[in-house]
């Protein structure tokens, strides 16, 4: 998965800093939304977990975590999107 949004576009179309939407989709086994949140948070050096929501579907095999972090700059999204793309389990991530 190495499809990252384009950084001059994710500039022209978002305001920084601001809250910036990620969903990551992948097994429900194995704590896989705890680790979406925790590289979330890892790459904000937060302490605390940004705002995060998640839905299965419906043969419950997968879930899909999304999460609004505050984010300072479109170099910022690019970080959390590349921490993201080594969590274990990912299947999907927009």
């Amino acid at each position: 998965m190495s499809n990252l949004p384009n950084l001059e576009l994710l500039e022209a179309t978002h305001t920084f800093p601001g809250t910036y939407i990620f969903k990551a989709i992948g097994s429900t086994e194995d704590n896989f939304m705890g680790r979406v949140v925790a590289a979330v948070r890892l790459e904000l050096e937060e302490s605390i977990e940004p705002s995060f929501s998640f839905r299965k579907t419906a043969g419950e095999r997968h879930v899909c975590v999304t999460i609004e972090p505050p984010v300072e700059s479109g170099e910022h999204v690019l970080a959390i999107y590349r921490r993201l793309q080594d969590v274990e389990g990912l299947v999907m991530l927009f």
